[in-house]
């Protein structure tokens, strides 16, 4: 009952004329972000950071969070219409979804597409509500210790993020982890990795850095393109029959409890759940023999995977603190920026705010089928927008982003310098993902172990002393040492380009 309450209460917040405008363009962006063609959630995510900085923390976060949705539901509607996937969890989509519009049933795709993903989204949101309460009660019995054990399990992520090499991985993650330690050491107060320069003492601007690796190294590595000619569908043609709705509702369930399944599993992402969904319509759909044909599974199940595997990877991250996708790690420094931490301690200190925040959930899914559905055309329409022209927008959005974090040129600079070594770091294949996750988890666990030992003044034995400690150093040590026991990553993983 007491969850119920505060979940009313989270709706009462969400609804406020504000925050319903907040959801709203999140949504919006979200889905601009995903329709276009190579800028993912990710980048998508990160380049808009700056654009919340101002605002109250709960119609911030709402906001990012509805981006991060919104991208899954746009990418959708190129991979149907046009063969190309916005995003990498939509590609998937694309077989059967173009095979539906060259049949003239693009219309009937996009709409059962649009209701999979609020069946997934909201059914994932439920498991959070269900899980928020106890796992946030944890938050009682965690300290320095247990918080600096949840900060291990949260770097040894770097195993499921590393890609194709775990050396690259390490480098990428040392990197974050430098970058992380310029400015004044926490305890000691003196400067360090400052070079001098009084405009590092407060450290590197995180909004800056994610920017530039993610959002100016994507522009700057992004192909010209040709030019596209667009057929939007006509509004009679975006009911599916009835037919394709009974056809739909079984792969709707599965897409549901496999996206929700490995939404909880730190390392996969959007683009493993659909694909996993993909293969589980080829094993148990009746009509089995026609996808790649055009059947609408192909398109109800990863479609529904997709949004339900973008929700429930928020539950890892509200109730541990742990971010489990390289999109969820950019999230969190999006709460960190606001002042909150995510993990057990946000049901207990922010509690209203957090409550809010799931309830927008349901709201933003509501609005992508609102948004998405009636407004195809629109969306499309984008597309017939010069790259060029493009480009210079989104560059000089980059601009104003990084020089209103602190109104600094110097910040306008730093974004380009990181953009620029990003750029290099995907030239060598070096993925940016641990890079990010060790940036936004290494101060975090550097205080937590610093607090830990002052209070057992200096005995290490402390983290092994208090059961939850010992249990999830344990888990991050297995982690950390699964790939000497040869476990096998789905292939998907391994070329999955947000790692």
């Amino acid at each position: 009952m007491d969850t119920l309450n505060e979940l009313l209460n989270g709706f009462a917040a969400a609804l406020t004329w504000q925050n319903l405008i907040f959801a709203f363009l999140g949504c919006l962006l979200g889905t601009v972000i995903g329709v276009l063609p190579g800028i993912g959630p990710v980048a998508g995510v990160a380049l808009l950071i700056p654009l919340t900085l101002n605002m109250d923390p709960t119609g911030s976060i709402i906001m990012l969070c509805a981006i991060f949705y919104g991208t899954a539901y746009g990418g959708t509607i190129t991979s149907v219409l046009l063969n190309t996937p916005g995003e990498a969890a939509s590609a998937i989509t694309t077989i059967d979804g173009h095979a539906m519009t060259l049949m003239g049933k693009a219309g009937a795709a996009l709409t059962i597409a649009a209701i999979g993903s609020f069946v997934g989204g909201t059914i994932a949101t439920l498991g959070l509500v269900a899980a928020a309460k106890p796992l946030g009660e944890l938050g009682l019995l965690v300290g320095p210790p247990e918080f600096f054990a949840l900060m291990v399990v949260g770097i040894s992520l770097l195993v499921a993020l590393a890609g194709k090499s775990m050396v690259k991985a390490l480098i990428s993650g040392a990197l974050g982890l430098l970058i992380s330690m310029v400015g004044i050491d926490p305890v000691a107060g003196a400067p360090r990795f400052t070079f001098g320069m009084d405009r590092l003492l407060d450290g590197v601007s995180f909004v800056a850095v994610i920017v530039g690796v993610f959002g100016l190294s994507e522009i700057l590595s992004y192909r010209k393109g040709e030019s596209t000619v667009v057929h939007a569908p006509g509004f009679r043609s975006l009911l599916p029959t009835g037919k394709e709705w009974r056809r739909s509702a079984p792969s709707m369930a599965r897409g549901t409890g496999i996206g929700f399944g490995l939404g909880l599993i730190p390392g996969m992402t959007g683009s493993v759940a659909s694909l996993l969904s993909y293969g589980a319509e080829k094993k148990f759909s009746k009509h089995r023999n026609e996808l790649g044909k055009g059947a609408v599974e192909g398109v109800a199940g990863p479609e529904t995977a997709n949004n339900a595997h973008a929700n429930a990877a928020l539950i890892p991250l509200f109730t541990l603190g742990i971010p489990a996708s390289p999109t969820i790690a950019v999230l969190m420094g999006a709460f960190l920026q606001q002042g909150l931490t995510p993990g057990p301690t946000l049901f207990t200190e922010h509690s209203e705010i957090a409550w809010a925040i799931i309830a927008s959930l349901f709201i933003g899914n509501l609005l992508l089928v609102l948004l998405n559905v009636p407004l195809v055309g629109l969306w499309t329409s984008i597309l017939r927008v010069p790259a060029p022209i493009l480009t210079a927008l989104i560059l000089l959005f980059m601009v104003i982003g990084a020089y209103t974090i602190n109104f600094s040129v110097f910040d306008v600079f730093v974004m380009i310098g990181f953009g620029l070594l990003g750029l290099a770091l995907r030239h060598l294949e070096i993925p940016l993902a641990p890079m990010v996750l060790t940036l936004v988890l290494g101060p975090l666990m550097e205080r937590s172990l610093r607090e830990s030992l002052e209070i057992s003044q200096g005995d290490f034995s402390i983290f092994l002393n208090r059961p939850i400690s010992l249990v999830l150093i344990i888990l991050g040590v297995l982690i950390i040492c699964s790939p000497l026991l040869k476990l096998r990553k789905p292939k998907a993983l391994m070329d999955d380009p947000e790692a």
